[in-house]
């Protein structure tokens, strides 16, 4: 039995706490996933999951092991790497992860030209609003929007995402609509838990002074999508990325507050461990997205 292969199903495992899930990852049985897992163990005469029926987790010796693995097989993935580069097809896999809202929209939409050049490329792309241990988990490249937390990553800013204050028709008509940053006090303010102030907005003038808005927050969540939505439905105004309230403003649903002043951007980066080779095909793939039209295809500007 390959012993590559015994080690990519214990990773597998090890990353998906499931035999089931590390089996339709690597596009095999579970029983199969299973074989090599025991063959492994029986050859190291060392057990390295803990197993029960509602859950699979490592052992020490497990946890040990697979740090370890996992870079041996990198190795071996950046030697195949380098031979594929002197291919003139891209191909083999790359695993993303990103925002749930706009990885499901406009990242999607860049994606497909990139994915229709390069039909031999193959994509897992993983949507969370959590932020995903890009090593750990075997990942290839995160994208990211707003502030960055994690130092130990490499972050290339693809682009812009610009803000835009906005809030349903209804609202405005019903409470009014703020001639100035400074009234946005007396509003209900709907924030995006992701911002790294959730009491104040700052706003800039066509002189390019700054005005700091105090907001009156009732509600936050940690999803644009989510907080764009409750504007829409007439709960206050919120301050969203472009690609979350873009169709609502080209259809009525929200409208621009405040359009003649200027508030903060988002950059919108692409994030990869400082110690993985970058193969050719993840490079293209980050050019694509920063390039003019990955960026328009995202909603994005810069």
């Amino acid at each position: 039995m390959d012993k590559i292969e015994t080690m990519r199903a214990f990773i597998a495992v090890a990353q998906e706490h499931s035999f089931t899930s590390a089996g339709r990852r690597l596009g095999i049985s579970t029983k199969l996933v299973s074989k090599y897992v025991q063959h492994l163990e029986a050859q190291l005469q060392a057990r390295l999951f803990n197993r029960t029926t509602r859950s699979v987790s490592l052992t020490e010796v497990g946890a040990a092991y697979l740090g370890r693995c996992r870079s041996i097989l990198e190795q071996i993935d950046d030697l195949d790497a380098l031979v594929r580069e002197h291919q003139v097809e891209l191909a083999g896999p790359i695993r993303i992860t990103a925002p749930t809202g706009f990885g499901s929209t406009r990242l999607t939409e860049a994606l497909v030209p990139f994915l229709r050049a390069h039909p031999d490329v193959h994509l897992d792309l993983q949507l969370s609003d959590t932020r995903v241990a890009l090593v750990e988990e075997g990942l290839d490249l995160a994208i990211r929007i707003g502030a960055l937390r994690d130092s130990t990553l490499i972050a290339r800013r693809l682009a812009d995402m610009s803000l835009v204050v906005s809030a349903a028709p209804e609202y405005l008509e019903h409470h009014g609509r703020p001639q100035n940053p400074r009234a946005l006090s007396t509003h209900t303010c709907l924030v995006d838990g992701n911002q790294s102030n959730l009491s104040a907005w700052r706003f800039w003038d066509d002189t390019g002074q700054e005005h700091v808005a105090k907001l009156n927050v009732t509600t936050r969540a940690n999803a644009p999508a989510a907080i764009a939505r409750m504007a829409m439905g007439g709960l206050g105004i919120a301050r969203s990325p472009h690609y979350a309230v873009a169709d609502a403003l080209k259809s009525g649903q929200l409208e621009e507050v405040l359009p003649s002043f200027r508030t903060d951007t988002y950059g919108v980066y692409a994030l990869y461990p400082p110690n993985r080779h970058l193969t050719r095909r993840v490079r293209a793939l980050i050019d694509h997205l920063a390039s003019e039209q990955g960026r328009a295809a995202m909603g994005a500007q810069g």
